[in-house]
């Protein structure tokens, strides 16, 4: 039976701060106790830090979950989907076979994950093959070894809607535990996705930032090789350089390069990397 939290408490095994689940780093158990809402926040932090990008998060996030809610008797596929106004789409999965059973999904129309994600509330199919709401739909699904199913809503703000398509190779394989589980990471992705939204849009202002640095470092140093080539005032060099980019019609930054290039016989270095 599991825990609510990605790590089951083990009194006589304490992890070390160093400790690692499926390749990510988690907070030392020393912290928030393991079960808590805390730890289950700590450690999809550790996540988003472990993360590149956003979809790299929610490929890991995927892939966490569906390890997490497995067992040694099945194994469960996670999708990540996006539902917004005349589109669904598949944002991450955990195998190629979720995204094939979510697209399964999508091409009936609807479905336990797509209701869930619309309503906003959990929906478990414990049997497909007994199962009545979506009788074309479940058959699909049963006939491709998947037994039960369980959509779980991710809160988002805005037009779009998110949710967990967790499927299961197991009649009835998610406990009221598991259930619970996947409603905390829910919740919690929800905040550790916005979590990410903010460094991807931190990362991308900092990579502008930079180029906008050794562009300028190196424009003004063409403006100085121009002002000790022609005797003359920064801003007067600086009128050079962008006559001549003007006639050339090519950028000030590519002219520049070509200056600095041409007394050094090397490409320009700038240090703002």
């Amino acid at each position: 039976m599991n825990d609510i939290s990605p790590i089951s408490a083990d009194p006589g095994n304490a992890l070390a701060p160093d400790h690692t689940l499926y390749g990510l780093p988690v907070t030392a158990l020393s912290d928030p106790a393991p079960g808590s809402p805390a730890h289950t926040a700590l450690f999809l932090q550790d996540v988003v830090l472990d993360s590149t990008d956003v979809d790299h998060f929610l490929n890991n996030f995927a892939r966490v979950t569906a390890d997490f809610l497995s067992l040694l008797d099945h194994e469960v596929h996670c999708g990540v989907i996006l539902l917004r106004p005349r589109h669904t789409e598949t944002l991450a999965s955990s195998s190629t076979d979720a995204l094939a059973l979510d697209r399964l999904q999508y091409s009936y129309g609807d479905g336990p994950c797509l209701t869930a994600v619309r309503t906003q509330q959990p929906v478990y199919i414990t049997d497909t093959r007994a199962d009545d709401r979506w009788p074309a739909y479940t058959s699909a699904v049963a006939g491709r070894g998947m037994l039960s199913i369980l959509g779980v809503p991710i809160p988002l703000e805005g037009e779009a809607c998110c949710g967990l398509n967790l499927y299961s190779s197991a009649v009835d394989g998610f406990s009221p535990e598991a259930i619970a589980a996947a409603e905390a990471f829910a919740r919690e992705a929800s905040r550790s996705l916005r979590l990410a939204v903010r460094m991807g849009q931190l990362s991308d202002k900092a990579e502008h930032l930079s180029a906008a640095l050794n562009s300028r470092t190196v424009i003004d140093l063409a403006i100085g090789m121009v002002m000790g080539q022609n005797r003359c005032s920064q801003a007067a060099a600086a009128t050079i350089l962008k006559s001549a980019a003007s006639r050339r019609q090519v950028k000030l930054r590519v002219l520049a390069e070509e200056v600095v290039y041409t007394v050094n016989n090397e490409a320009p270095v700038t240090h703002f990397d």
